[in-house]
């Protein structure tokens, strides 16, 4: 498509992911919830799902650019969904987009600035290409939760940085600085702040101006190799996520965020 239009996808109390359809047949998600740095609740996974999955259907949208509003990319899920009383449905929210992120068939480039935290984090070692500002903050804060890794990260992490850098990461759950990041395979490079949209905007230029079919069968290949065994930990991770979330231990934790 030529020019910009601007929708958006999401409820009708907040607009959550807003499209925006630039020149090229590149497509703009921008995570707007900046009360909350864009922290995914059930509403924002939906809106993701829809708009990957009318994405990928729709033949003018040549790449997928995904970011966050207010310079901040997501601080991660919504610990208001974590609730034993809210948690099922947006679990099962959080697991559909997972499955289309892992799916998606055509090239996929991130923008990150200021937090990449959790699935903020995670969820960028699905997409082809991720770019970051360098004051970025990241963390897996998920043993601090008392909550195992999810994403797929207990399989994808150690396949890309190595057993011992994933165990520091995954297990000890310290923020970490975009050098890091880019060190342990969870980014492509890094940017001055406020630089990764225009970096990220531009590599999608790139490759939309190459053969879409080129592109879809070589993103297809680099992926069969541990297609199956990703699905697999995909499931397991999100069985136990879920146990772990309704412990008392997690719980608590939950309770005491929401009480300072």
């Amino acid at each position: 498509m030529t020019g910009e239009s601007l929708t958006s996808v999401a409820s009708d109390r907040e607009d959550t992911v807003l499209v925006n359809d630039r020149e090229n047949g590149i497509r703009l998600l921008t995570i707007s919830r900046v009360a909350r740095r864009n922290a995914l609740d059930k509403r924002t996974y939906q809106a993701l799902t829809n708009a990957l999955i009318a994405a990928d259907a729709d033949e003018s949208v040549r790449v997928v650019v995904v970011t966050g509003a207010g310079n901040v990319f997501t601080s991660g899920n919504d610990l208001a969904d974590f609730r034993t009383e809210t948690g099922d449905d947006a679990a099962h929210a959080g697991m559909d987009f997972l499955k289309v992120l892992c799916t998606f068939t055509k090239p996929l480039v991130a923008a990150v600035e200021g937090y990449a935290i959790g699935i903020g984090a995670t969820l960028l070692l699905h997409c082809d290409f991720a770019y970051a500002g360098r004051g970025t903050q990241f963390r897996l804060p998920f043993t601090a939760l008392g909550l195992c890794p999810e994403g797929g990260s207990s399989y994808l992490l150690p396949r890309i940085a190595g057993t011992k850098r994933a165990a520091d990461l995954l297990m000890l759950g310290e923020t970490f600085t975009a050098e890091m990041a880019v060190d342990s395979g969870i980014i492509t490079s890094i940017t001055d702040d406020g630089g990764s949209l225009t970096l990220a905007l531009g590599k999608a230029h790139v490759l939309a101006g190459l053969s879409p079919q080129a592109l879809a069968v070589t993103k297809y290949l680099l992926k069969q190799s541990f297609a199956k065994d990703l699905e697999h930990i995909l499931q397991l991770e999100a069985e136990n996520f879920d146990a772990l979330r309704q412990t008392s231990y997690a719980q608590a934790v939950f309770a005491a965020f929401f009480a300072n």
